[in-house]
This record gives C-alpha cells, sequence and structure tokens, in this order.
C-alpha cells in the first residue's frame, strides 16, 4: 500500500510539472479544384525528412545560417508522419484520386505509389519556407509512367514564429501535391 502511495504521489507530481511546449499541426490542405487523374487511387510511402527536420522541434534559420529550435514550440506529430499524411490529404482534396499514407489500407492494390524524399525543409531568415527534393511516381500495374522528378518550393512567411511556420509548411505541401498531380495527370 505504502508503494502504492509513492508511485501515485511521483506519477502526480510529473504530471504537474508537466510539457509547457505549445504543439503545432501542419493546416488541412487549401485546394478549390479536384483534377481528374489517370488513376483512381494513390498510396502515399513514407516521406523522408532530413535529419533536423525529423525531430519534434519546430526550427527556423538564424541570420548566420544555423537552424535553431523555437523555444517551447514542438510538431504535434512526429514530423515524418505529419508531413506524409499532409501530403495525402492535399493529394486527395485536390484530385479525383482515392488517397492514403502506407500502409495501404485496401485489399486492392493502388494504382499509383509516390515516393518523396525531401532534402532541405526549413524556415529560413529571409521570411521564406523552402522545400527541396525529389518525389517518385510508380505503378506496377501500368496505369501511368514511373518517373522521377525534382522539386524546388518557396512559400514567403509573415514572420518566423511557429505557427507561421506550419502555416507555410501546408502551404508547400499543397504546392507539391499540384506538382505531384500535374505529373499524374499528364
Amino acid at each position: 500500500m505504502h508503494k502504492t502511495l509513492i508511485i501515485l504521489l511521483a506519477l502526480a507530481s510529473l504530471t504537474a510539472c508537466g510539457d509547457k511546449k505549445a504543439r503545432f499541426e501542419i493546416p488541412a490542405p487549401t485546394a478549390a479544384t479536384e483534377a481528374r487523374l489517370r488513376v483512381s487511387s494513390i498510396e502515399v510511402r513514407d516521406v523522408s525528412l532530413p535529419a533536423y527536420a525529423s525531430a519534434s522541434e519546430i526550427v527556423v534559420e538564424d541570420a548566420a545560417g544555423a537552424l535553431r529550435p523555437v523555444p517551447k514550440a514542438i510538431w504535434a506529430d512526429d514530423p515524418a508522419r505529419g508531413v506524409t499524411g499532409a501530403l495525402a490529404r492535399s493529394l486527395e482534396a485536390a484530385s479525383t484520386a482515392n488517397v492514403a499514407a502506407e500502409p495501404w489500407p485496401l485489399n486492392t492494390e493502388p494504382q499509383a505509389r509516390v515516393q518523396v524524399r525531401i532534402d532541405q525543409m526549413s524556415a529560413r531568415a529571409d521570411g521564406s519556407f523552402y522545400l527541396e527534393g525529389q518525389f517518385a511516381i510508380s505503378s506496377s500495374s501500368g496505369a501511368v509512367s514511373d518517373s522521377l522528378n525534382r522539386f524546388a518550393i518557396s512559400v514567403p512567411m509573415a514572420d518566423l514564429a511557429p505557427a507561421s511556420v506550419a502555416g507555410a509548411t501546408g502551404a508547400a505541401l499543397d504546392q507539391l501535391a499540384a506538382k505531384i498531380i500535374a505529373t499524374l495527370k499528364g
């Protein structure tokens, strides 16, 4: 009984000292139109992020070019999972395809798979959010041609506050989804 009371008190004190960091989500997609694609289903593979973007801390570039964590601000979700989910939502909102992040949840295979590798993803000191990397589209059914495509996206930000970084991240992923959709249409 005494040990149980000590454990409960220890847990209560840890909860009282809890995490005081604000958590930020990547906002919902902003697509206004749906593009008709040659595929009806797309699987988005887990997005690969650079190490600094994989951490839970939101980072911004300082005047010297170093990436520094924003005090008391973290991502609401695991960054790779959050980016993958946001990209899948953007693709689905902007197209006629059914889109899901891996693992593919249906019994029938998706008609296309998208793999994204992000090389750079940062809020820059100049007030822009920069996203650069490569996406690959593959289709085991031959519904679309396999392709490798580079991208570089820059989105203006009002400031380097965590909410602005989160908003710019969502806007950049919407632009990446538009590039992927254009490739799937072509």
